[in-house]
């Protein structure tokens, strides 16, 4: 089986390799690589953009799934049960080791052990545009981008009507329904965005019942949105903005791994705030940018099905970031980026419950209470250059951070990349990164307060080649992390341990072979060695894999025009074997391959009125990305989306 899928995918791909000059890939503009608006020929750092167009045939999807079928990006959860925990993996490095953005501003969550961002709060529906910047980007974004960064992009550009009308309506199999409603316009100096989103689902049972008994009941999800946007230019060089999004979900959920419980909740939600100015001329733009967060989450078990038994966690996390930092345009060849940030993330938690004697001892009652702090400054600068007539792109840059725990560490980056002729550019890259000590690992029941930062080195070389039928682009990484933060299991306190060591290689291929098809596919090798403390015995040992991600993962995308209202694609995705922890001092699981397919499909009815069906497994493979958890059977949502 798997040979038949790199066979089909590389007759696919070579079949493509018809073409002459194009540079529509290197000419596309992002805004990640250098917090600027720049072309992806003048960086040699490695991005993949997911465009409007293919976010809007990805309407039945959660942007979990999407991210999921990136190169180098493993979403774990992401085709589980809705509202599962979302851990994101990218080039095998560990959860809260990749830093989200939204709109270009680190969101992150205290309430969390590893400070990662919960992607349940974000709706698709919302997202203009995704930019992944992949290899270690702490310079640029600080803590927690070992890995990369991945910016979520919900800014509209180009609106020129005062007012504008965009709905989607969807239902499908397990009593699903899906709706978002959109109101924007510009109306002289004022560019307005307001949205909700609203999804539900009666969803299936999140544990496995290895058993066969088939009495587990089914996991529900419930989720809204809200957000708004509002920029006033004040002249023709400073704007202002103000936003706002409110986000809150619930969700059922079982005791653990392949055990049903009938009475336990999540309940969680959201609050992000904020502002910012922006000035900009011919040779300079100053941006400065406030954001506040607040996330609360409740656990709740209340015992039905298990008497004498209650647990009840609650969790309270606030976080704010202050930046300023400005772009200048020295002179033809040279451009400065400097900047400074100020982040204090806040975490408080309430723990209590009860439980019925065993054969362990007499019933009793249990309680904790958390309540800490961690804040840090940083400053950081780059200095870019541009010459021989455009061939040569080079970034140079640094940063100092000084964490109010630990004291102070340091980062830098050299990414320069060559254009030898319109086609060919090779790109590479020396970056160093860390990930600081979050509230939980410092100050709860579990806590080290001597834990020091964790600190990474990454390297990549690449080559993008762009010709008229088809873009490919071939990247090497290599990364090694020092001090990685991790439990120990017998003082049950965390500590740094950790060292890890991640070769791998991506390939990202786009091929239009005729005007009506398109194709697309992305292919990850995944090869690591991690010293680390034994999950069997508990004495330091090494692996030579890691937790979760796959050694090969493979998603092809063909898509087709038939007729000028109707298109089509179908897609396939690829995991190799790989492993999962099988529980305490147990050995590690052995997670089966797999592969699945999806299919899209949509119909213009008229300019303003769009139908369409969106299958996820089609063929209702059984399969399981997590030990003892269910992932998704054949999910199939059909609505049509009004533009007015």
């Amino acid at each position: 089986m798997k040979k038949k899928i790199f066979i089909a995918a590389a007759v696919i791909i070579s079949s493509t390799l018809q073409a002459q000059d194009s540079t529509k890939t290197l000419n596309e503009v992002i805004v990640t690589a250098n917090k600027m608006l720049q072309k992806q020929s003048t960086t040699g750092k490695i991005i993949t953009v997911i465009g409007k167009e293919q976010i809007e045939k990805a309407v039945g999807k959660t942007v979990g799934q999407l991210l999921n079928e990136q190169a180098g990006v493993v979403i774990s959860g992401a085709l589980n049960n809705m509202g599962s925990n979302q851990s994101l993996y990218m080039r095998g490095a560990a959860t809260g080791r990749t830093l989200v953005l939204l709109d270009g501003i680190p969101v992150s969550d205290p309430s969390l052990i590893n400070n990662e961002f919960d992607l349940n709060f974000i709706s698709l529906n919302d997202v203009e545009r995704i930019e992944i910047c992949k290899g270690a980007q702490s310079t640029l974004y600080g803590s927690d981008a070992v890995a990369g960064v991945i910016n979520i992009i919900t800014v509209k550009d180009n609106i020129s009507k005062p007012f504008n009308v965009k709905a989607t309506l969807a239902a499908g199999n397990l009593n699903s329904f899906k709706g978002n409603a959109q109101v924007f316009g510009k109306a002289k100096n004022f560019t307005y965005v307001v949205r909700y989103a609203r999804l539900t689902t009666d969803g299936f049972s999140a544990a496995n019942d290895k058993t066969g008994t088939g009495n587990f009941d089914k996991d529900g999800y419930h989720s809204d949105a809200f957000s708004a946007m509002l920029k006033y230019d004040i002249s023709k060089q400073f704007s202002a903005r103000t936003f706002v999004q409110y986000s809150k979900y619930k969700t059922d959920v079982d005791a653990g791994v392949f055990t049903d419980s009938r009475d336990y909740t999540s309940k969680n939600k959201t609050l992000t705030a904020g502002g910012g100015l922006q000035y900009k001329s011919d040779l300079t733009t100053v941006t400065a940018n406030y954001q506040y967060s607040d996330v609360n989450r409740n656990l709740l078990d209340d015992s039905t099905d298990n008497p004498g038994s209650l647990s009840r966690n609650d969790y309270f996390a606030k976080s704010q970031f202050v930046e300023v930092f400005s772009n200048i345009r020295i002179s033809k060849n040279f451009s400065f980026l400097q900047g400074a940030d100020y982040r204090n993330n806040r975490m408080n938690m309430v723990s209590f419950g009860t439980y019925p004697a065993s054969m362990y001892g007499p019933a009793g009652t249990f309680g904790s209470t958390m309540d800490s702090s961690i804040s840090q400054a940083s400053l950081y600068g780059s200095v870019m250059y541009n010459g021989l007539k455009n061939k040569l792109n080079i970034d140079l840059g640094g940063r100092l951070n000084v964490n109010s725990r630990y004291g102070s560490n340091k980062t830098y980056s050299f990414n320069p990349s060559y254009k030898m002729n319109e086609q060919v550019r090779l790109m590479g890259s020396i970056s160093t990164a860390y990930k600081t000590p979050t509230v939980y690992q410092l100050y709860s029941a579990y806590g080290n307060r001597n834990l020091k930062v964790e600190e990474s080195k990454s390297y990549e070389l690449g080559i993008q080649v762009d010709l008229k039928k088809i873009s490919n682009r071939l990247v090497y990484f290599y990364r090694d992390i020092d001090n990685g933060i991790d439990y120990n299991n017998i003082t049950n306190k965390y500590f740094n341990i950790n060292s890890q060591i991640v070769r791998g290689l991506e390939y990202e291929v786009k091929a239009s072979p005729t005007k009506d098809l398109s194709i697309t596919a992305n292919y990850t090798l995944l090869t690591a060695n991690e010293y680390s403390q034994s999950r069997i015995n508990f004495k330091d040992t090494g692996y030579t894999y890691l937790l979760r991600r796959p050694k090969h993962d493979l998603n092809v995308t063909a898509g087709y025009q038939l007729t000028q209202k109707l298109f089509i694609n179908v897609a396939g995705k690829y995991v190799s074997k790989r492993y999962d922890a099988g529980g305490y001092k147990t050995k590690d699981i052995s997670l089966s391959d797999y592969f699945i397919m999806n299919a899209y499909a949509e119909y213009i009815v008229m300019k303003e009125v769009k139908v369409f069906a969106d299958a996820q497994n089609l063929t209702n493979r059984k399969f399981f990305d997590i030990n003892g958890y269910n992932s998704i059977p054949l999910i199939f949502t059909a609505g049509v989306t009004f533009k007015l």
